[in-house]
């Protein structure tokens, strides 16, 4: 299950055949995000086992399984930025029950980022993974 978002930086990702290519096209995505504001850089928003600073700040509207997720999010590494746009891709306007469900390794598998990453950055990636499933969880109920 991915978002219509999601699928066209698959079909993008398709149509670039170097990974250098793929590579620019993270960070750019990651330069297109609105900014974070500093009041929401903080310890609870603060995601650990990253090896660069990175903080995502959910955004939840309604209760229970059927409320929509979104996030914002802000890093000091303009790779890690990139790829917090591709979670916001994968994962913003599901429900909470829908995200969830998401098989998100498989899903960035298609972009072949596994591959390409760092040991570090591929771990903050699923410490990334890990805190929008935990929020989502708590907000499901």
């Amino acid at each position: 299950m991915a978002t219509a978002e999601f699928e066209d930086i698959a079909e993008t990702f398709e149509f670039l055949d170097d990974w250098e290519d793929r590579y620019r096209h993270v960070i750019d995505m990651g330069k297109a995000m609105a900014p974070l504001e500093d009041a929401f850089r903080v310890p609870a928003t603060k995601v650990d086992g990253c090896a660069s600073q990175v903080w995502l700040q959910p955004e939840i509207s309604g209760s229970g399984p059927n409320a929509v997720f979104s996030f914002r999010g802000a890093s000091d590494a303009m790779i890690v930025s990139g790829l917090i746009a591709i979670l916001q891709a994968l994962y913003s306007g599901l429900t909470v029950a829908e995200v969830l469900q998401v098989d998100a390794p498989g899903e960035l598998a298609r972009l072949g980022l596994n591959d390409h990453l760092s040991a570090q950055r591929s771990n903050g990636l699923r410490a990334m993974v890990e805190r929008v499933r935990l929020v989502a969880a708590q907000a499901a109920g």
